[in-house]
């Protein structure tokens, strides 16, 4: 938000230098971010002097070209060549000199040098009104009249020229009391006057009114809880026409284009004193009645843009005698129903709409105006009739308007005042600092907090409407620090806390333990934003309100998060990728769902190549092993088995009772082209809450080294090729035996010498009994029951 610190002075009185109003409206949580300088020209004409043409001749050297003598005061003449056309002796014409700079309309500059133009000297140039800024005439140079312009003197001196500083606010969502320069100095001035600070500031009253004759408009407020206040005022004989200097001064400065008075002036007043108001051509306004609710959905409506859009019946809409939309009030004007150049009759609106409803009609229709970024967040109820009065008494001024009869007003039940009790004892807890009780009400009047009685240690307040933000003891005892000073409470010296152990089924403590696992494995944790865009809005939960179409839904899955962090590095020339996330997704199925994953994505090379290994591609395997990892901290079994996912190409998960823990799969290559990935990606999710409920209740608990060694035997094994080792290992599992300790593949073949739809697995065991040495016989016994099974699950047989 821009705040003109020359506006900001009509209303607060302070001989403070702009930096220093800069510091103290940080202080006071209004955060400065930067302070511009504006100019009604750029450069305010500064070096630009009245001359008089005393020769011109043609160039020696140059056909459109013009060598000229300029006297420029003091007797000094100044040789100058010139290119316009009606350059000739004895006009009067402004003059840069050597030194000035010149701008054009993007601020950019040149300046004014001594040189030689053709093999001719030239010390300055006359100007064109282009050239100075004061129109886009450039048709030839400036000829001024010689009776007003004295020779020498200044070009500025005839000019009333603005220069201003632009305070860039930070504006918090809910100061919606600050959304103006009346607010802003209001506020100002409460800090200033409890801080010692000389200033002077004036609450603003409705102006008097001169009014003639009667009017036939009429106004019906169909839903009091949608416009709780609306008031209207119809003004004839206006002339539109542009808006004075200073008006268009005001406006530019803090980034505004002037279109015309009338719009200028209710522009004025929103940015002044926080009130949007509304001007209708009042001769388009059928039946002279205006009606102010809502239409039926699916009507037509064009708004000023001229974008015709299709009402959802709940915005609340400024309607004429027939029903016919003129405007979506708060948000946006309709396009037959504006002020034009042709324009004799306005009818000027100032209301107070339910912020709620405003906000719904303005995210609908992706419209973000000034008026709704206020109307939505909460305006002054009570100013709605001193802002208009003030527009009106403009218009008077500056449109020579007339305003006919009464005003127009639907007030039916005031909007009162918050009542608030505040106890000191939670104000020094809460400021870890004692405050005498008188500051306390200091401030609270400086703020325009009433204090109707005082309580044992406390009081009962009543908190003005316009501060919509404060409601409760909480959010006053914040306005008291913010006002006394944040940097006058001294920071603590030391701090007390409890640590909290966390036991085995704290769901922090597991997360925690698998990020530092995946990270001491070179993974990388990221976080996405919940709210997504989806192709299938299938089962997906949308938001009624969404703030863009790109952020309309809550996500189904992690994994489009980690395909759009995938593809942002490999652009930046990063392709090993592995990435992981705890994060929640949701559905709607018979009701809502919500449920917190573990996702992780890798992609390109598992390992950087250097000279010690070969480059390999990351692989379904290399996530895989990664996964078992983390599970084997649950000490939970599982079985693995096929899965269908349109997201991957190939899958499998890891089922505990028929539930699926865990997914893992290599990205649909069309899922990757959505993403404009050209890299293989391999994906897993685990359901967090699921992986909790498993995890082992078991004690991690200490044991002794066996004293006897482990016996190795190994097996090959010709199996059908459609079978998997994770099946074999399962058999091998479930064995009877208990000296069976470990279990591991360490070769598969495929190929020559194997009959056709064949393949072979090398698998090793290791067989230990920690009480004796193992006979072999008993290693027989062991190695012949895991060959039966083999064979009778599997119809496997040995090889070699």
């Amino acid at each position: 938000m821009k705040i003109s610190n020359n506006w900001l002075k009509d209303f607060i009185k302070t001989e403070l230098k702009t930096e220093r109003i800069g510091e103290f409206l940080t202080d006071i949580g209004l955060e400065v971010e930067g302070i511009d300088k504006f100019e009604s020209i750029k450069g305010s004409l500064e070096g630009i002097v009245v001359g008089k043409v005393l020769t011109c001749e043609k160039h020696p050297n140059a056909d459109k070209l013009r060598k000229t003598t300029v006297d420029v005061g003091n007797g000094k003449v100044l040789n100058i060549v010139c290119g316009a056309p009606n350059v000739e002796a004895g006009q009067t014409v402004p003059v840069a000199v050597v030194g000035t700079k010149i701008y054009d309309k993007s601020g950019n500059f040149f300046e004014i040098k001594e040189a030689k133009i053709r093999g001719e000297v030239s010390q300055g140039m006359i100007c064109a009104e282009d050239e100075l800024g004061l129109s886009d005439d450039h048709g030839g140079i400036m000829v001024l009249d010689e009776e007003k312009y004295e020779l020498g003197k200044n070009f500025a001196d005839y000019f009333e020229l603005t220069n201003d500083e632009v305070f860039e606010i930070g504006l918090t969502p809910n100061r919606t009391d600050a959304m103006s320069h009346y607010g802003v100095a209001r506020d100002l001035f409460a800090y200033l006057s409890t801080n010692k600070q000389k200033s002077e500031f004036e609450k603003v009253s409705s102006d008097v009114l001169n009014n003639e004759g009667t009017h036939d408009f009429t106004l019906e407020v169909e839903d009091a809880e949608l416009c709780p206040r609306y008031i209207g005022a119809v003004i004839e004989n206006v002339k539109v026409a542009d808006s004075p200097a200073w008006l268009k001064d005001r406006l530019k400065a803090i980034g505004l284009s002037p279109i015309n008075n009338i719009v200028d002036i209710t522009n004025y007043v929103l940015h002044g004193y926080g009130q949007p108001l509304h001007a209708f051509d009042a001769d388009k306004i059928e039946d002279k009645k205006v009606k102010v609710g809502t239409v039926k959905e699916g009507t037509k409506f064009t708004t000023l843009d001229g974008i015709e859009r299709t009402l959802n019946g709940s915005e609340i809409m400024i309607k004429d005698g027939k029903d016919n939309p003129m405007c979506i009030a708060g948000v946006f004007g309709g396009a037959n129903s504006g002020v034009s150049d042709e324009t004799k009759t306005i009818f000027l609106e100032s209301a107070y709409f339910n912020p709620v409803a405003v906000r719904k009609g303005a995210k609908f229709h992706g419209l973000n105006t000034d008026a709704s970024f206020r109307f939505e967040r909460g305006v002054d109820p009570n100013i709605t009739r001193t802002a208009i009065t003030k527009a009106i008494t403009l218009i008077q001024e500056l449109a020579e308007g007339k305003l006919v009869g009464d005003l127009l007003e639907e007030y039916p039940k005031k909007i009162e005042d918050n009542y608030v009790i505040i106890r000191f004892s939670k104000i020094e807890q809460i400021l870890g600092t004692k405050i005498h009780r008188e500051k306390v009400k200091e401030i609270l009047k400086a703020l325009d907090i009433q204090v109707l009685n005082e309580i044992q240690n406390g009081l009962e307040i009543s908190v003005p409407a316009y501060r919509a933000d404060v409601t409760r003891e909480i959010d006053v005892i914040e306005e008291i620090l913010r006002i006394y000073g944040y940097n006058k409470i001294d920071a603590p010296q030391k701090i007390s806390f409890t640590p909290v152990k966390l036991t085995a089924q704290d769901q922090d403590e597991l997360e925690n333990n698998w990020a530092r696992t995946l990270q001491g494995l070179g993974f990388n944790e990221v976080m996405n934003n919940s709210l997504t865009s989806v192709k299938d809005e299938t089962d997906a939960v949308k938001l009624l309100n969404p703030l863009s179409n790109d952020l309309a839904f809550m996500r189904k899955s992690l994994l489009e998060g980690l395909l759009q962090n995938a593809i942002y590095n490999i652009n930046r020339k990063n392709q090993d990728i592995k990435f992981f996330e705890f994060g929640k997704i949701y559905h709607k199925k018979e009701k809502y769902e919500e449920r917190k994953q573990l996702a992780i994505l890798v992609s390109g090379r598992d390992v950087a190549e250097n000279w010690l290994q070969p480059k390999s591609a990351t692989s379904f395997y290399n996530l895989k092993a990664y996964v078992k990892v983390l599970l084997e901290k649950l000490a939970i079994d599982y079985k693995e088995v096929a899965l269908s996912d349109e997201r991957f190409s190939d899958a499998l998960a890891y089922e505990v009772d028929g539930k699926a823990l865990v997914r893992i799969g290599k990205v649909s290559s069309q899922l990757l082209k959505d993403f404009d990935i050209d890299q293989e990606c391999f994906y897993a999710e685990i359901e967090l809450e699921f992986a909790q409920q498993l995890r082992s209740k078991n004690e991690l608990k200490f044991k002794d080294i066996p004293k006897f060694n482990k016996i190795r035997r190994d097996l090959a094994l010709l199996i059908d090729k459609h079978i998997n080792y994770e099946d074999l290992y399962q058999t091998a599992k479930n064995n009877k035996s208990p000296y069976i300790k470990n279990i591991n593949l360490f070769d598969v073949y495929e190929g020559k010498n194997l009959p056709e739809g064949k393949k072979s697995y090398a698998m090793s065991f290791e067989l230990l009994n920690e009480e004796k040495t193992l006979e072999e016989k008993e290693i027989a016994a062991v190695m012949d029951s895991l060959v039966k099974s083999f064979q009778k699950e599997f119809n496997a047989e040995l090889r070699g």
